[in-house]
């Protein structure tokens, strides 16, 4: 595992925000209430989260990244969808009452797991947007609306060995990877492939119980964010 950080409040005008930190992989999240829905659930009384992911110009080697004006390319379509899915699991949406609160996931520098450090510290940020929300309805705090605590790790093969918390790199190199999503105890999302060969099933396994143990560490990062 790399060195993890997470920076609640590093923003003043968000609900939420958080600035997570999983080596050298940045990502600045804030999580914003709208009292609106989406057209699909007006009269429903039921809330909405979503999410968008950018790379901001400066966050990769080799050169300036053109920014994303307009349509999104596949890839960051790809992840916000993600990071939504994996933040929707963390909430029940009939508790929220119709508002839509919005997880922006922007990467200040990338270092392999931008995804995996959004979804993470996405959950942070929207703890804190939730403890807003649940005073301005009167509720008793987040834990009113939440379902459990999500977080997410990429783990891979590399070289034949099983790595957790993947670097730009080792990802490059990888014969396997996967990205793991997992609410307290149960799964989520796994995402896994194999780029630069095949895996069996007991590798599989393998890999799920390394990124079990990412997971928990994880997890007691943003715990102990959360208590200071």
């Amino acid at each position: 595992m790399r060195e993890l950080e997470f920076k609640r409040r590093a923003l003043r005008n968000p609900a939420g925000s958080c600035l997570v930190g999983f080596g050298l992989t940045h990502v600045l999240c804030s999580a914003t209430i709208e009292r609106n829905v989406p057209p699909f659930l007006r009269d429903t009384g039921r809330g909405w989260i979503t999410a968008e992911y950018s790379m901001l110009p400066g966050s990769t080697p080799g050169g300036r990244k053109q920014r994303e004006i307009g349509k999104r390319d596949g890839r960051s379509t790809e992840i916000q969808r993600l990071i939504g899915r994996s933040l929707r699991a963390a909430v029940d949406m009939t508790r929220l009452g119709e508002v839509t609160i919005t997880i922006d996931c922007d990467v200040i520098e990338a270092d392999g797991g931008t995804r995996t450090a959004s979804v993470s510290g996405g959950w942070v940020a929207l703890y804190d947007a939730l403890t807003v929300l649940a005073a301005d309805q009167g509720r008793p705090g987040p834990e009113y609306y939440l379902i459990g605590q999500v977080a997410a790790i990429s783990v891979g093969i590399v070289d034949g060995q099983i790595i957790c918390d993947l670097d730009y790199a080792r990802d490059a190199r990888a014969e396997v990877d996967m990205n793991v999503v997992r609410r307290d105890g149960s799964l989520v999302e796994v995402q896994g492939t194999g780029e630069n060969g095949s895996f069996t099933r007991a590798q599989l396994n393998d890999l799920l119980d390394a990124a079990d143990a990412g997971i928990d560490e994880i997890m007691a990062a943003q715990r102990t964010a959360l208590r200071e």
